[in-house]
């Protein structure tokens, strides 16, 4: 794995107090970005944290002296270097004057995507997904590079932040043989997505950052068209997309659907179901857990259809070892429908791993073999008499418990849960699992642990 970052093309665009002590400093290859503000020290943003670059306050001349040795600002209030991936962002006052600015560094890495290549190879539209700073623009400029390069592919990239090809005319060694067609404005996206299908016949377009409805429709069309598509999102992981309407047509859509009482009863299910109502848009889906630990998702199609019938799905971790080879493993993920769809007490997601499971929720679900034993049910903000009654007409084996620390599950009234740090926090160390209802009706609960114990 190579890197070419030319931060020299960089420093020597900063004013000369901030060239010598950046030109002589030991961690100058970790640097991520420079801040330079009006009236406070220059900052230094290294992997290892951050650190002023000097005692000398920033002047207007300062900023003055960085402007005008770079391009234009947009109306995006940014600018770049010719021929280099550094990005200079900047903030400005009331009368629209600058007083500060943030310089990135761009590197072009090579050998990134040797974990991902047979993927590429299947001529698949590939969506990645990963948190801002987790370096989907790097991967997808290296993706570019290498489709054109090695695969002989004919290769579009709508750059609409000039963040893939660098901020020049002549796009950036970085994507290969691959055409830039930049973007005057990010609202203009999804018609250049079009126009390079209409106009340039590519076989492969890609596309960083996919963030409107436009977007994903425009991506959608492409895929119609059978011309392969590699793009970028926002999130963590593939249940996000479920949630995120805007977002749900790269994944097939979500649409409600109701079920007859035979086939509700055959399914084991309520009668108001989510059900995927297209194809997707992209057949893979990698999620980019840590840099050298991605989640691929090789059908989305019978992905999706796991997650929203609350089954489970397996999943390949691709992992490269410290003696740069690729590892493979698969792990089983699960989804339980009615948590995450009707009542999960937190709408915050993050992947969390207990043992070989993969749960997309706030909270560790309890793993199926300690399920199976006695459950105990701690109650918050309901009737423990109300609980008792459900229980004993629908005749599950289920104990009440006062102590929340040997409890197996919380159920709780939803508005009360939220508000309540405590208990959410306990939950969490003691790894319990809480359901909740909108009101304490016989109805709610009854069908509440009806799912619960349908699980089981």
């Amino acid at each position: 794995m190579t890197i070419d970052q030319d931060l020299d093309k960089l420093i020597e665009n900063l004013p000369f107090f901030i060239q010598e002590n950046l030109n002589n400093h030991p961690n100058k290859h970790k640097l991520i970005e420079i801040v330079i503000d009006l009236g406070r020290r220059p900052e230094g943003r290294f992997t290892t944290g951050p650190e002023y670059l000097s005692q000398k306050i920033i002047s207007w001349q300062d900023l003055d002296y960085t402007t005008k040795r770079i391009s234009k600002f947009s109306n995006e209030n940014r600018a770049g270097i010719e021929r280099t991936l550094h990005r200079i962002s900047c903030i400005r006052n009331r009368q629209s004057l600058i007083n500060g600015l943030t310089c990135r560094v761009g590197r072009a890495i090579y050998g990134t995507i040797c974990i991902i290549r047979d993927l590429l190879e299947s001529e698949q539209s590939i969506l990645i997904l990963g948190k801002p700073g987790t370096g989907k623009t790097t991967i997808i400029r290296e993706i570019a590079r290498v489709l054109s390069d090695e695969m002989g592919k004919r290769v579009i990239v709508v750059d609409t932040s000039n963040e893939i090809a660098g901020d020049s005319d002549i796009p950036h060694l970085g994507i290969g043989r691959a055409r830039r067609m930049q973007v005057t404005a990010t609202e203009f996206q999804h018609q250049i997505m079009i126009e390079a299908i209409e106009n340039h016949m590519p076989e492969v377009i890609i596309i960083d950052e996919i963030g409107t409805e436009l977007e994903a429709l425009a991506a959608r069309t492409i895929s119609e068209k059978g011309v392969q598509l590699v793009g970028t999102t926002h999130g963590n992981c593939l249940q996000n997309l479920i949630k995120n309407p805007t977002l749900t047509d790269l994944i097939g859509g979500i649409q409600h659907v109701t079920l007859s009482d035979e086939e509700a009863k055959r399914r084991g299910t309520q009668k108001s179901i989510l059900e995927r109502k297209a194809y997707p848009a992209f057949q893979i889906v990698i999620e980019i857990n840590l840099q050298n630990s991605w989640t691929v998702h090789e059908n989305v199609q019978n992905s999706i259809d796991s997650l929203l019938r609350g089954n489970y799905s397996f999943a390949q971790v691709r992992q490269i070892t410290t003696n740069q080879k690729t590892q493979i493993k698969y792990e089983k993920f699960q989804s339980d429908s009615f948590l995450f769809f009707k009542n999960s007490a937190l709408d915050n997601n993050v992947h969390v791993k207990t043992n070989n499971w993969k749960i997309c929720n706030y909270y560790n679900r309890v793993s199926l073999p300690v399920l199976r034993k006695n459950l105990f049910i701690y109650v918050y903000s309901l009737s423990n008499n109300l609980i008792k009654e459900v229980i004993y007409k629908m005749k599950y084996k289920l104990t009440l418990t006062n102590d929340i620390k040997t409890a197996s599950m919380i159920i709780g009234l939803k508005k009360y849960i939220k508000l309540n740090i405590k208990v959410k926090k306990l939950a969490k160390q003691k790894n319990v699992p809480i359901y909740t209802v909108n009101r304490g009706s016989v109805y709610q609960i009854a069908k509440l642990l009806h799912n619960v114990m349908g699980e089981i």
